[in-house]
């Protein structure tokens, strides 16, 4: 067998191959034979079918069976040979496979660039101070007031800002817009609420409610910005018949002793102070230790000159799609239904997946050279951490991550992870 190695960049390869017409016929004789064994030709009995007749009868699925039986053996081989570790399964094209001709195919892959991490021992980092902001404490208290508020009907006066406004709405294209309304956003919307006043309402919601009182209906027309989100109603001029089915007062609790027992397991208003002080200061300091470890990877990701496999960058945009998608869904949200430029998103992850997979080279590369690994009892206790999240038997967890090869994927987490606690026990870190 002859293979040919063209290197068109430092990720990029080709190997070409060609093997002798003599293989080719040994494996096209073994896989006629095959057939001859098991095939149903009028005019003959079942196994005692001519070779000659099965090649003709079955050409094209004995020539099928021989690319994807040979050609996978013959590339991992040569792979193995050269030490060549494709980033993922490479590409096969050019296939020419006939009788009596030597086979010949062209497999497209990319592999790792060499790295040089360079002196990653002592690396100089800044640490931000963990530092509350003035009124943190304060300002979560109210979002706690706002969780535990009451709304009582209103009977004796119109709506007005801050009152909860509950109606049916219809909406339907104004006759000014040419714009088509998808027929999802088109459904009458049953018991929707508007607190008049947040900032988070439609525009021109607060003006066309304000006033309003249960047993009305109110008609009016609203126009979205070009930016608004949802996208189906950016730009939009969308008409609105509301049906209004109550009006409702916002009660806010004091804060006292007794506020403090009902949102917490705490007895007094100046312990919750207490609890939420700790609380944010851990999160500061959380925060500060974040912002070291992501200058530390993007220090590491900037010293790396090399050009990163187009497919790592790939695997990386999938994988912050799939999170993302998954973020939508635990929100309730239909994915396909969220306005979502997923082509944008894909273009605007490219720059942060480049980074990324950057800095997991570096890292893969260091924690090679210190000989950084995971081992057994990590991936057990990772595994079992799971398997306590999900509900399920660690034993279960592990076999569908085996399966779905994800223990590797677990093993070099943990890699990574200790080689990043390696490098910050060893950087120099400054605070402030």
């Amino acid at each position: 067998m002859k293979t040919e190695l063209t290197e068109i960049s430092e990720t990029q390869k080709h190997l070409s191959f060609e093997v002798p017409s003599e293989t080719v016929s040994t494996e096209i004789q073994r896989v006629a034979q095959d057939y001859g064994r098991k095939a149903r030709v009028p005019g003959f009995r079942q196994g005692k079918v001519p070779t000659t007749v099965i090649k003709q009868r079955y050409k094209d699925q004995i020539l099928y069976d021989v690319a994807n039986d040979l050609i996978p053996r013959l590339v991992d081989e040569a792979l193995r040979e050269r030490g060549l570790e494709p980033v993922s399964a490479p590409d096969i094209k050019d296939v020419v496979l006939e009788e009596g001709q030597p086979l010949k195919f062209l497999a497209e892959f990319e592999t790792v660039p060499p790295i040089d991490p360079g002196d990653y021992t002592g690396i100089s980092l800044n640490k931000p101070p963990a530092v509350l902001e003035v009124g943190a404490v304060d300002a979560l208290l109210e979002r706690l007031r706002e969780r535990a508020v009451k709304w009582h009907p209103v009977e004796d006066r119109p709506a007005t800002a801050g009152d909860a406004v509950l109606m049916d709405l219809i909406r339907t294209p104004h006759a000014s817009d040419s714009a088509e309304i998808p027929a999802e956003a088109s459904q009458p919307m049953q018991n929707v609420s508007i607190e008049l006043g947040n900032p988070a309402n439609p525009p021109g919601f607060d003006e066309h409610l304000t006033g309003v009182t249960a047993d009305q209906e109110r008609d009016f027309t609203v126009t979205y910005p070009a930016d608004y989100q949802p996208a189906e109603l950016a730009g939009t001029t969308v008409g609105y018949h509301a049906t209004i089915k109550g009006v409702r007062r916002k009660e806010l609790p004091e804060l006292n002793d007794e506020f403090a027992t009902t949102v917490s397991d705490v007895e007094t208003l100046d312990a919750l102070k207490d609890r939420i002080k700790h609380d944010l200061q851990h999160e500061a300091e959380h925060e500060a230790d974040h912002k070291v470890r992501h200058d530390l990877l993007q220090q590491l990701a900037a010293r790396m000159k090399s050009p990163v496999p187009s497919a790592l960058v790939d695997r990386e945009i999938d994988r912050r799609l799939e999170e993302f998608v998954r973020r939508l869904m635990d929100q309730g949200m239909d994915p396909m239904k969220a306005g979502v430029d997923w082509q944008e998103f894909r273009e605007r992850q490219q720059e942060p997946s480049t980074e990324t997979v950057k800095s997991t080279l570096v890292l893969d590369e260091i924690a090679r050279r210190e000989h950084i690994d995971a081992s057994e009892d990590d991936v057990a206790k990772e595994v079992d951490q799971f398997a306590e999240r999900s509900g399920r038997t660690s034993a279960a967890v592990r076999a569908r991550l085996e399966k779905e090869g994800g223990v590797s994927r677990i093993r070099s987490g943990i890699r990574r992870e200790k080689t990043v606690t390696f490098l910050l026990e060893k950087a120099n870190i400054a605070n402030g």
